[in-house]
């Protein structure tokens, strides 16, 4: 066994998690009319993450993933924007806002921790070792369930306590309860998806999860203008909304892992847990886990920030949330398409190729960023205007928009590195780095620099500043210190 060979045996593998019909629909079936050309033009073993041209195996993961992550976000907004049109912004400002980071807190950790089960599957299924693929599946459901009813139980009994102590105004404060109490009744279901679907993508698959996504956001969007609009159920229709087509969701991932005759497949009867891959699974999801509780906890302490600025600086700041998202489910779909890159390169033993799949995301990144940019400030009143008709929110959320989005360019290594670590096992460290340099200093900014000159924007600072010094901080570690380094090196040995 050479160096290499025994370095990649020692190293554990990593993923970083998971997120118009007519046009949805001519990309997947170019995606698939591309999957079936691959398939004719080469012999049986092919698999284009390993063997094809990188940057078009890149997109080809890259565009079902990100309409996915589309939906996802709009499947998210659908309440924000029925709430907020209907209700008033005092529902909107608890429905996008403080509940959202609530839930982000703890369904995060648990997709953090679901991002590990799917790397190993990402591995083992590029190194064909088929037994291992279905064991880890099995094994990953069974963190998902009991990940579910975990969630479950604290959601229910915290969530009031919770809302209090992020300063909720007495206005938001109910509508923040009710919503979350009903969220959680559906969580079950959302962990469900939400790991069906990481190990779709772990396996290539990036299609039937896009698909699944659409035919939740559509029914989420549809129960919401039943139980909101015509019900007049308010908050609580919309949490039902919520929970219904996560459940659907849930069922379609479940019913295609069940149908398929692939070494995925699941079947009710083999779920048991196994002790060493639970420990490859923790040992590579909780860094994940940790690092978005760490991020959430720190977006939990800003809102409660921007809580005492008043109920309209709240609904601008869930505003710019929302459409902030579209910048993030970006970010995350070119972060699973690295992070998969490099899982299954690596385990196919392709470090040289790999290496090259970093710098192709890279430059993606940038394209897609200042595209993005451009997009924001010339549409930002148009998508503002979905949400809310008060001049006063309107106007802030565009300040907002104004002022962040030129540092996102500041976030793409910060996002770029880290998957590729993780795809090659190097977990840990790239989770310390975040959480130094995107939580811990964005806090002390904030309750530092904040208690000097209060107000919004020497909050808002507290994003690009951290954003550049983790950055920093990635570029260092990577060429100097990282698992990838090391791998360089024995293969010019």
């Amino acid at each position: 066994m050479s160096a290499a060979d025994r370095y990649r045996a020692e190293v554990s593998i990593a993923m970083h998690s998971e997120k118009i019909a007519t046009g949805l629909r001519c990309m997947a079936d170019f995606v698939e009319g591309e999957d079936m050309t691959l398939k004719k033009n080469h012999p049986a073993g092919y698999n284009g993450i390993t063997d094809g041209v990188i940057w078009q195996q890149l997109l080809l993961f890259f565009f079902p993933i990100l309409f996915g992550t589309f939906f996802q976000q709009l499947y998210n907004t659908a309440d924000a924007m029925i709430v907020g049109k209907f209700v008033g912004k005092e529902a909107l400002s608890a429905v996008g806002g403080t509940t959202g980071t609530l839930i982000n807190l703890l369904v995060g950790f648990f997709v953090g921790m679901s991002s590990g089960a799917a790397v190993v599957v990402s591995q083992f299924y590029g190194a064909k070792e088929d037994q291992q693929v279905q064991k880890s599946v099995h094994t990953a459901f069974c963190l998902a369930l009991a990940g579910g009813v975990a969630l479950l139980v604290i959601g229910e009994i915290f969530t009031p306590a919770a809302i209090r102590a992020m300063g909720a105004p007495e206005e938001i404060l109910g509508y923040s309860v009710t919503y979350l109490r009903i969220y959680f009744l559906g969580i079950i279901g959302n962990l469900v998806y939400n790991m069906g679907a990481a190990i779709l993508r772990a396996v290539g698959d990036s299609k039937k999860p896009l698909y699944f996504l659409i035919a939740s956001c559509l029914t989420n969007i549809v129960l919401d203008l039943l139980f909101v609009v015509c019900l007049h159920l308010e908050v609580a229709g919309a949490a039902l909304a919520t929970i219904m087509s996560q459940l659907l969701s849930a069922a379609l991932v479940m019913v295609t892992l069940i149908r398929t005759k692939e070494s995925y497949r699941f079947s009710l009867k083999e779920l048991r847990v196994e002790p060493m891959l639970l420990k490859k699974i923790i040992k590579i999801g909780l860094p994940a886990g940790l690092q978005s509780m760490m991020y959430s906890i720190s977006n939990i302490l800003i809102q409660a920030n921007i809580n005492g600025y008043g109920t309209n600086t709240i609904a601008s700041w869930a505003v710019y949330g929302k459409i902030d998202g579209i910048f993030w489910m970006t970010m995350d779909a070119m972060g699973i398409s690295v992070t998969t890159f490099a899982g299954q390169n690596f385990g196919a033993g392709k470090i040289k190729r790999l290496k090259k799949g970093t710098y192709v995301g890279l430059f993606m990144s940038t394209i897609i960023t200042a595209a993005l940019g451009v997009f924001m400030f010339t549409a930002g009143p148009v998508l503002i205007s979905l949400f809310t008709n008060d001049v006063d929110v309107m106007e802030e959320s565009m300040s907002i928009i104004r002022f962040l989005v030129p540092f996102w360019f500041c976030y793409i290594c910060v996002n770029v590195y880290p998957c590729t670590l993780r795809g090659v096992g190097d977990a840990l460290i790239p989770m310390l780095i975040i959480c130094v340099g995107t939580c811990i200093l964005r806090v002390l900014w904030v309750f530092g620099a904040g208690a000097v000159h209060p107000g919004l924007y020497t909050t808002l600072t507290s994003y690009p500043l951290s954003w550049s010094i983790t950055s920093l901080a990635f570029l260092v570690y990577y060429y100097r210190f990282s698992a990838m380094r090391k791998l360089n090196k024995l293969i010019e040995e």
